[in-house]
């Protein structure tokens, strides 16, 4: 079971290194998980002489006020080498063998992370000291709680003090050992008076009475150490702590624990309690305590080791990739998050996602719409046809048909559906730019690089540009083709007059037709000696509004679906086919520095991944030791 508490300080370790040591924070925490043991007491409550008797050591800190000002991780190893050291974590791979150098130490590194203001701070300095005389044990020594500040402290550090303390025995995992002096009334005990707050049925509390020595004659702690005056699940224990005198004469600990062994068997009071009182029995139950939490946590430890893992995973894939340190690396991150972008892009114009159906929207709703709207009424008016075709005729008006009026009404009408035409292009080029905008939102890695981001937005939108340009021009060439010839067979399929000798086959208009060449004759006789020239022109206007009108709108109807094929081969096609080509051809010829550029992801970012990583392998890394324990054991 030695192995259970050398993990766990292996962990504690590598969290610590990992800043991960119970403080707030957005990452997951595995030092919360891991069953600890943490030391409570007042100011002079004798905790620091508890702590050396259980080491043996006189390597503590000592002096007036508040002098643990930042939490130790004091971790005990028992060896077989019959020597003595000290390891920081802090100072990897260095040894001490002065305890005396151990104590000076500690009084540093604390005023390296606080300053010599006598501030405090919660991150732990982690000492192990390894030993044939100590049995295998981690205990936290967290600052003595004070009701008062003093000269040279914040008037906020007595309340700092007991957030600290708090924020580690408020933790389930958390064993409390509760530091209270015999010769004060137990009632003021800070220790026992924070503990009963957040362990108010004391399942997690070891009550520990020091100074039974110093107490006044005709009195004794027999009534607390026998779980009389106040009880807690598990028993009281006593020790007898070096003199202040000892420690100026700086006895030796292998003496000092001698004497408490004499004090305890030869005290009438005491005697019969001598086999479960001092700093040695104190220490060895608490590690066999250690030992079966641990053991007991494990489950649940392994538990929530394999959640976070996936978690911590998850997080990681959410993040990206780190940056490549070459060209040819980046080049193909740069490839590689571009490719993604289309492929998103592209998944909107599918219907795999939203969006893409606005286009239909365009050619089933926008376009005839506005085809509907165009008034060819009022350019088919009798006072616009009457006007085109007189002034087409020129000096010579026509004979009977007015072909010349036919072609420049038609022009004109035809000409109006370029307005439409153009808008449609247009529509669906702001919902491209629009589909561009969601796709650049969604996809979690261009959000990662903000240059690149910008990069790609800006090829994209010219790119969007270039294809409308070319999608208009095509679409415009569909209406101008309109306009450029008209289509002969609807004049020549036009109703006949067939009482008249008409072949319902051949059209009135069709020149090489005798019947027509025939009616020409016949009607510009009659007509012209009849009713005179005045009102042939009258119903050649009336005629000729009427089948320009049918004309044109057999026209639209045509554009209707000619023009969404031009707009879909232009603009919808080439943006599935080749948005990025532009980008990606100009990428190429880019040095490593240009392309780092791009990639100029937020150091926030970096930072985070950083940490995660780190954390995911100190997760991977419990996980493999305690299943590779488990399974040993």
């Amino acid at each position: 079971m030695e192995n259970l508490i050398s993990l766990v300080n292996k962990i504690q370790r590598a969290c610590t290194a990992l800043g991960d040591h119970g403080d707030e924070s957005a990452l997951p925490t595995l030092w919360e998980s891991l069953p600890s043991i943490a030391v409570v007491g007042g100011q002079s409550s004798g905790k620091s002489s508890v702590l050396e008797s259980i080491v043996g050591k006189d390597f503590l800190p000592r002096g007036s006020g508040i002098v643990t000002r930042r939490p130790l991780v004091l971790q005990l190893h028992r060896v077989e080498e019959n020597r003595e050291w000290a390891e920081f974590m802090h100072l990897p791979r260095k040894r001490i063998t002065d305890f005396a150098a151990v104590r000076k130490e500690i009084q540093d590194e604390t005023d390296r992370e606080t300053g010599r203001t006598k501030g405090i701070s919660s991150v732990p300095i982690h000492l192990s000291i390894y030993s044939p005389n100590v049995v295998n044990l981690t205990l936290i020594d967290l600052p003595g709680l004070t009701k008062v500040a003093v000269d040279g402290q914040q008037d906020s550090v007595v309340q700092d003090i007991e957030t600290m303390v708090r924020s580690y025995i408020e933790k389930p995992n958390c064993i409390i050992l509760a530091i209270s002096p015999a010769n004060q009334d137990l009632a003021t005990s800070d220790a026992i008076k924070i503990s009963r707050e957040v362990d108010p049925k004391g399942e997690r509390t070891f009550g520990v009475l020091t100074k039974v020595d110093l107490m006044d004659k005709g009195t004794d702690a027999v009534d607390i150490l026998e779980g009389k005056s106040y009880k807690l699940q598990y028993p009281w224990v006593g020790v007898v702590n070096r003199s202040q005198a000892d420690i100026n004469k700086s006895v030796d600990m292998i003496v000092a624990r001698r004497k408490e062994r004499e004090f305890w068997a030869n005290s009438p009071e005491y005697k019969h309690l001598a086999n479960r009182m001092g700093s040695e029995f104190l220490a060895k139950m608490m590690s066999k305590h250690l030992e079966s939490v641990i053991k007991s946590r494990i489950p649940g430890l392994q538990s929530l080791i394999s959640k976070t893992i996936v978690e911590l995973e998850t997080e990681l894939s959410r993040l990206g990739k780190p940056v490549a340190s070459d060209a040819g690396g980046k080049l193909y991150m740069i490839m590689e998050i571009c490719r993604g972008f289309d492929q998103i892009f592209k998944e909107h114009l599918d219907g795999v996602r939203s969006g893409g159906d606005k286009i239909y929207g365009v050619f089933d709703n926008q376009l005839p719409a506005a085809l509907k709207r165009l008034q060819f009424d009022k350019q088919l008016s009798m006072e616009n046809v009457r006007k085109l075709i007189t002034e087409a005729d020129g000096y010579q008006p026509h004979l009977i048909a007015p072909e010349q009026g036919y072609r420049r009404l038609i022009e004109s009408c035809l000409g109006s559906i370029r307005g439409p035409a153009e808008a449609a292009v247009d529509a669906v080029h702001a919902i491209l730019k629009d589909l561009v905008h969601k796709a650049m939102s969604e996809s979690a890695e261009l959000r990662q690089y903000p240059t690149l981001r910008v990069e790609v937005s800006n090829a994209a939108a010219d790119s969007l540009e270039r294809m409308r340009d070319e999608s208009k021009k095509a679409t415009l060439q569909l209406v101008d083709m309109e306009c450029g010839y008209l289509t002969v067979d609807f004049f020549r399929k036009l109703p006949q007059d067939v009482e008249k000798g008409g072949n319902p086959t051949h059209s009135i208009f069709d020149r090489y037709n005798d019947s027509y060449l025939r009616r020409i004759v016949s009607v510009t006789k009659g007509i012209a000696f009849l009713l005179g020239f005045g009102l042939l022109i009258i119903i050649a206007v009336i005629l000729t509004g009427q089948t320009v009108l049918s004309y044109v709108n057999l026209v639209c109807a045509s554009l209707r679906n000619s023009i969404p094929k031009s707009i879909v081969y232009c603009q919808v096609r080439e943006a599935k086919r080749g948005l990025l080509d532009h980008f990606f051809t100009e990428l190429g010829g880019k040095e490593a520095k240009a392309l780092g550029k791009m990639l100029d992801e937020d150091p926030a970012i970096m930072q985070r991944r950083n940490n995660l990583g780190k954390r995911l392998e100190l997760y991977r890394t419990a996980q493999s030791e305690i299943d590779a324990l488990t399974w040993a054991k």
